[in-house]
């Protein structure tokens, strides 16, 4: 076998998906900086060049991770089931019981981090990893399609079809527009607990409109369960099998992303009835997205099985293990940076600016994060993730 490729023998621990899971909090965290977590503002006291390259930072951040990287957030999260059931099951245990007890935890951390960021999406997978109890025991092709509906956005055919029933429809914006509007009063004001009230109020409800509305509900089910299934058939095990799955996966995805994405420019030109276009651009901004997600997925697996690319990825082993504690240590730094209650600086940072600052705050999280993994197996909330879990069990103890 070609020398560039790394050894094909299985391990215990998935280390690419621990990389896979920190590269996606790293694109998170600069992704929540360029949009001064959820509190979307626009300096004008800015250069023009600073402006000019605010907008391409902007434009080139949310077609490389926009909608994608918390696509891989949950297509990892299914995995991450099935690992834990499937280590259960060897000891004939089942583990949907101890699962929803865990959810139930997440959604606790969850409330938390809203706490400080209204974006926070914990409390949804909480809430939506429920679908993931009733399926983790159906065969492999009834939860492929199973999954494959919720991915077209069933709901969203409904409404093109009642579209073309009713052109003329007028539809009214989004419910989720209205709370965001009354995010600006409590998040550019001085007091913590304010933008803790608000946020754990007018926020969720705004963020809970908008998953429904962005058509991310039966996404993320839908990535769940293929989580599961890329569990099941083994595929981020560095085998001979798996690496030409990536490949074809990745030959796929990339095919499809470049049939879908010249539809997504130009489909608001080709429509002018709101009541279809609207619904249609869900699903197909839907369906862009997690071609896209396979894109990534797909090359950096690939290029982690190769020396080189090992070498480079495997930094983001360490925040990948600790995604839960640097996902919530994201929100309240980020939101003390931006928001009234803290430095306030959404007033004076474009893209360019914020990203910066991201890239600071990563390099101190994988900082930290190397440095705690030294000592520890899991990250802080981890631990008391997975104590919670296992209470009243041996497992606690481990």
């Amino acid at each position: 076998m070609n020398d560039r490729i790394l050894s094909t023998h299985p391990t215990n621990r998935l280390h690419v998906v621990d990389a896979l899971r920190g590269f996606a909090i790293v694109s998170i965290l600069l992704l929540h900086n360029i949009e001064h977590f959820d509190f979307y503002f626009s300096p004008t006291n800015l250069p023009l060049w600073v402006q000019s390259i605010d907008k391409v930072i902007w434009e080139v951040m949310f077609f490389l991770f926009g909608g994608k990287s918390y696509a891989i957030f949950a297509l990892l999260f299914g995995l991450t089931f099935f690992i834990q059931s499937d280590n259960q099951a060897k000891k004939g245990k089942d583990f949907r019981g101890r699962f929803a007890w865990r959810l139930f935890l997440l959604l606790g951390f969850g409330m938390i981090n809203s706490a400080f960021f209204e974006g926070d999406i914990l409390s949804i997978y909480a809430v939506l990893g429920f679908c993931l109890i009733p399926v983790a025991k159906l065969s492999n092709k009834a939860v492929f399609w199973i999954a494959l509906v919720l991915m077209l956005q069933p709901y969203e055919w409904y409404r093109v079809i009642d579209g073309m029933l009713n052109p003329d429809k007028v539809l009214p914006n989004p419910a989720s527009w209205a709370y965001f509007d009354k995010a600006a009063a409590y998040i550019t004001g001085d007091s913590l607990i304010d933008t803790w009230a608000g946020n754990l109020t007018n926020g969720k409800l705004a963020v809970i409109y908008w998953t429904w509305e962005m058509g991310r509900v039966f996404q993320n089910m839908a990535l769940f369960m293929f989580g599961m299934l890329a569990g099941r058939l083994r595929v981020f095990e560095p085998t001979p099998a798996a690496h030409h799955f990536w490949r074809k996966a990745l030959i796929m995805a990339a095919s499809a992303f470049c049939v879908l994405y010249p539809v997504k420019l130009f489909i608001g030109g080709w429509i002018d009835s709101q009541a279809i276009l609207r619904p249609l651009q869900t699903i197909e901004t839907s369906l862009t997205n997690m071609a896209f997600m396979v894109v990534l997925v797909s090359g950096f697996t690939l290029l982690f099985q190769t020396v080189k690319g090992n070498r480079l990825l495997k930094g983001f082993s360490p925040m990948g293990r600790m995604s839960l504690s640097n996902y919530i240590l994201q929100s309240i730094v980020g939101s003390f940076i931006y928001y009234g209650f803290g430095l306030g600086l959404y007033q004076y940072t474009g893209a360019t600016y914020a990203i910066l600052i991201g890239i600071v705050l990563a390099f101190l999280q994988s900082w930290f994060s190397s440095w705690w993994m030294k000592n520890h197996k899991q990250g802080p909330l981890e631990i008391l993730w997975h104590k919670g879990t296992w209470i009243n069990s041996r497992n606690a103890l481990r």
